[in-house]
């Protein structure tokens, strides 16, 4: 447990001992451990370094372990104080590259392969990200989508702004729009489009990660470094964020009975027209059968003079019939 805070593991194993039996001597801690008496006096001095240990007056000397609580905290603070210290020294290792060898293309451009590499590489991304994350969401996916994405609760948490427009098909997933719906709770910005170009992600505007190939997105990508490249990036971002729908109607509105039944059905169904699904991933959506919901969509359609599915969605997010908040 305490390996994370610099305790090798028999130290912890010595300081876990005498937790047990404070006041011990090191002679009977190494019969009590079952480790030879000079590993034990190695082990307790570097104990003592780390303030885990502290000897009593007297002879023989008889050893007693610091509160775990207070050790611990203390541990982090160096650890934090550490680790402080090892990000300013990187920044002062850049700083002393010269000019022309930061913008070499060679360093303005990575190549990440193996579909783990390219998951893991994006995780990077989403946890040195202070200001701004940029997603254009589409399948097929590094990640497995099974369990949901703490790290962008932790952002948002953070009041770090995340922007994402989805592909119809990535939405069409089971359980994908129920975590979506927890994220735009949580404060993220989605929108949908019929039209998401590639995946792409980028950091603060500085570094986004992309496919290298757009038939194997998800094993191969380039990640790029602050550019004009980048820049672009964020600039066609901006434009597909322009041109795509807000996800109207993802938060939660509650049950409602009776003579609300009917806007409670129209405000769960105009998200999902919005978002492209198709007839089939709607009803598993909203768990009704087809028939029922091609009803739905005959009355809807009707009721507002649309002539396809897509546009009957965009005029009631226009009338405002998504539900409550959705603005």
């Amino acid at each position: 447990m305490l390996q994370a805070l610099g305790v090798t593991p028999l130290d912890e194993e010595v300081y876990r001992t005498l937790l047990r039996y404070p006041g011990s001597t090191s002679e009977d801690l190494a019969d009590l451990a079952g480790h030879a008496a000079s590993t034990l006096r190695r082990s307790v001095r570097r104990l003592e370094e780390l303030g885990l240990v502290t000897r009593l007056a007297g002879t023989p000397v008889r050893l007693l372990p610091a509160r775990p609580d207070v050790a611990v905290d203390v541990l982090v603070a160096q650890r934090q104080q550490e680790l402080a210290l090892a990000r300013e020294s990187a920044r002062g290792l850049l700083q002393e590259m010269s000019a022309e060898h930061v913008h070499e293309s060679g360093d303005l451009i990575e190549i990440v392969r193996g579909r783990p590499a390219v998951a893991h590489r994006f995780m990077q991304m989403e946890q040195t990200v202070t200001r701004e994350l940029l997603v254009l969401d589409r399948p097929p996916y590094a990640q497995t989508l099974d369990q949901p994405n703490d790290r962008e609760y932790e952002l948002l948490a953070r009041g770090v702004r995340c922007r994402g427009i989805y592909a119809p098909e990535g939405l069409e997933r089971p359980g994908r729009l129920d975590e979506l719906r927890r994220l735009v709770d949580a404060g993220e910005e989605a929108r949908t489009s019929p039209v998401v170009p590639l995946k792409m992600a980028i950091a603060d505007g500085e570094v986004a990660i992309l496919p290298l190939s757009f038939e194997q997105s998800a094993e191969q990508a380039l990640v790029v470094h602050a550019s004009t490249l980048v820049d672009a990036l964020v600039s066609l971002f901006e434009v597909l964020w322009d041109l795509a729908l807000p996800l109207a109607g993802l938060e939660g509105t509650g049950q409602q009975t009776g003579a609300g039944e009917a806007d409670a059905a129209v405000a769960a169904l105009v998200p999902l027209l919005v978002a492209g699904l198709g007839d089939q991933a709607i009803a598993r959506q909203l768990g009704v059968s087809p028939r029922t919901l091609s009803r739905q969509l005959a009355v809807l359609m009707e009721t507002l003079g649309a002539r396809t599915r897509f546009q009957a969605g965009v005029l009631a997010v226009a009338r405002g019939l998504t539900g409550p908040g959705s603005g």
